[in-house]
């Protein structure tokens, strides 16, 4: 195997490696059925796919307090995974771009992290990871904890490591932590907002990340 471009590579989920959003705008949406705005756009909800759910549910219902946030966050956490992620797919080369790319490998995602297992293993992603890390009881992307988490587990510098990801959370996250940022193309992101983060790196397929160099 050639020697990787980079010795660590932290990888969002949602927008990145997996088409998740029919089953995380559904799960939403199910939440939503019974509020005042059952009829969201999905490409609404798309937009907030790699942020909190607060941040989505306090911009809908801006008068709601935080009881009801926390109750519409934990039934969307009942919902999501009910659905067995029938509607998700993995994006093309996924696979055998993680078997190919070589380096330790980590997630750093919104997603808790025994979700992010329970998902990874489901599309047969998991075992090209040396750590799955997700956010559990810490501040969420655009804040770096995760991704400090990430790099704690899997003993990496901030110069060692490539953040890869498809949302301003992703890239202003990565640049906080100190690691070179790789936006792509293909996920939920927009190329404007992405652009105006100035990421190191754009590709527009996972495969590209092979003829990256450090």
């Amino acid at each position: 195997m050639a020697i990787p471009p980079f010795k660590a590579y932290l990888f969002d989920v949602d927008g990145t490696l997996l088409d998740s959003a029919p089953d995380i705008c559904g799960a939403v949406l199910s939440v939503l059925k019974n509020t005042s705005r059952p009829d969201v756009p999905v490409s609404f909800l798309e937009r907030y796919i790699g942020k909190h759910l607060d941040e989505l549910f306090a911009d809908l219902f801006p008068e709601a307090g935080r009881e009801q946030i926390d109750e519409w966050v934990r039934e969307y956490r009942v919902v999501y995974p009910a659905r067995g992620h029938r509607a998700t797919k993995l994006y093309p080369d996924v696979a055998e771009s993680l078997g190919r790319l070589g380096g330790r490998k980590t997630t750093a995602t919104t997603k808790g992290t025994q979700t992010a297992v329970n998902i990874l293993t489901q599309f047969g992603l998991a075992g090209h990871f040396q750590h799955i890390q997700g956010t559990d009881g810490f501040p969420s992307k655009p804040k770096p904890d995760v991704l400090f988490k990430a790099m704690e587990a899997i003993g990496a510098k901030p110069e060692d490591c490539l953040m890869v990801g498809d949302s301003v959370p992703d890239l202003v996250a990565g640049k906080a932590a100190g690691v070179k940022v790789c936006a792509v193309s293909y996920g939920y992101g927009l190329v404007e907002e992405l652009r105006a983060c100035e990421p190191d790196y754009w590709i527009d397929s996972i495969t590209e990340l092979h003829s990256l160099r450090s």
